[in-house]
């Protein structure tokens, strides 16, 4: 069983994400962080916990609350694409007797912050801790600045982020979770520990419609399932109105199905780097991706394909 740490700034796709980490039996989620990126981090916390509260849990991960800050950027937030609350406007949603529909978890959330929670995390399980990074990589660049002996013993590091030979999803050259914090970034693809990333070359490569999902949600009737409708429709409505089609990109997913299905994704070894200051291209993500070019000096593997229906499939097995 892999020892996992996640990183998340909830958001609609880090809520799959989780669930789906939650629902692996190969995983055993350790300790999730929260940070700034898709909502501002108290919301982000608050969101982490109602998306737990949908699960049957005898025994929670440990919970810490993050930075609220990138390290030199102002924050920028995505409640355009997943809501006010960031997490689809569930906390809108009322029963037939007006009390909320989803509500918080009853657990409680660290007293440590997210950067301590990642180094106690790194020292109790030293060379085998997976972090996954569904969000800005702010709280790992801070712990790194903290501790980085303590850093070094990780295993590895899964980032969602970046775009390489794509568009971006904020500008025409940068992915959200490296636009917001692109200091930061540079500084965990250059630390040193084995880095993997899931860009958005690879999530493109997984769409998810509303047809499939509500297919899925219909086959099944449990808090789950409902969870799953419920919070995806704004962001479903987003992609209607601004990408073309109904349903979204399960971007944050990926990274967990690199984990429990790894023959599903294929990587090429590269050198990336992470443009901190241009006017137009803060946040771009750098490398040659072409196989008979491959650095000799790497600092990550990068995603470039993925068994798209394969994983889908092996997606809404687990979040029965």
């Amino acid at each position: 069983m892999q020892q996992i740490l996640i990183d998340t700034d909830p958001g609609v796709d880090d809520a799959l994400a989780i669930l789906f980490a939650m629902l692996s039996p190969e995983l055993h989620i350790e300790a999730i962080t929260t940070v700034c990126g898709n909502a501002p981090v108290a919301q982000a916390t608050q969101n982490l916990l109602t998306i737990l509260s949908v699960l049957d849990l005898d025994q929670f991960p440990v919970i810490a609350q993050g930075e609220a800050a990138p390290l030199v950027k102002p924050l920028v937030t995505a409640a355009h694409v997943h809501g006010e609350d960031g997490l689809g406007n569930i906390s809108q949603l009322r029963n037939a007797d007006g009390s909320l529909l989803y509500r918080p978890a009853n657990t409680e959330v660290s007293s440590i912050t997210g950067i301590d929670l990642i180094l106690e995390m790194a020292a109790r399980y030293p060379d085998e801790l997976v972090i996954v990074t569904l969000g800005p990589l702010t709280n790992i660049a801070k712990a790194i600045r903290k501790d980085a002996p303590k850093m070094r013993h990780l295993r590895k590091i899964i980032v969602m982020g970046g775009v390489f030979e794509a568009y971006g999803n904020v500008t025409t050259t940068a992915e959200f979770n490296i636009f917001v914090d692109p200091h930061a970034a540079h500084e965990v693809f250059h630390f040193g520990v084995p880095v993997h990333i899931a860009p958005l070359d690879a999530t493109h490569q997984v769409v998810l419609t509303g047809e499939r999902l509500h297919a899925e949600v219909d086959k099944r009737d449990s808090p789950v399932s409902r969870f799953l409708k419920d919070s995806t429709q704004a962001c479903m409505e987003f992609y209607r109105q601004h990408v073309g089609f109904w349903g979204f990109h399960i971007h944050d997913a990926l990274p967990i199905g690199m984990l429990t299905h790894p023959d599903y994704f294929e990587s090429v070894n590269a050198y990336v780097q992470v443009e901190t200051e241009g006017t137009l291209t803060s946040g771009m993500t750098v490398a040659d991706l072409r196989r008979e070019r491959q650095s000799s000096n790497p600092n990550a593997q990068v995603c470039i394909k993925v068994a798209a229906e394969a994983f889908l499939d092996h997606f809404f097995e687990r979040l029965q």
